[in-house]
């Protein structure tokens, strides 16, 4: 009898073993993740700017690295107004905000201090 339960538990530490070697084989998940995709659009307030040129839009150099704008940048306004204007990088604005010619921008049918979405094309 002694000798069964000895065996018994010899049995469940070599289970042990096993599987903790098994377990060591998994690699951890970091390895197995995908590569993080870039964002393809952000929402940042649009501000009025005069010095800014009538087909142009000054962007923040941070979100242009973020999305890839390099010529071209669209903005769209609650999924209904679409405009495609030139990207102007400015290193000194704070990165939550562009700034867009008031003229353009009143005849489009955009206020100041609006939420837009700007996407890279």
């Amino acid at each position: 009898m002694v000798r069964l339960l000895s065996e018994t538990q010899g049995e469940g530490k070599t289970a042990k073993k096993d599987i903790r070697s098994l377990v060591a084989i998994i690699p951890p998940p970091k390895s197995s993740m995908v590569k993080q995709l870039k964002p393809m659009e952000r929402r940042v307030r649009l501000r009025y700017s005069g010095l800014v040129k009538h087909d142009e839009l000054r962007i923040p150099k941070v979100i242009s690295d973020e999305l890839g704008i390099k010529d071209v940048v669209r903005v769209v306004v609650s999924g209904k107004k679409v405009m495609d204007l030139k990207a102007a990088i400015d290193d000194s604005l704070p990165p939550n905000e562009v700034l867009g010619n008031p003229e353009v921008m009143r005849s489009r049918g955009i206020a100041d201090n609006s939420v837009v979405t700007i996407r890279g094309t």
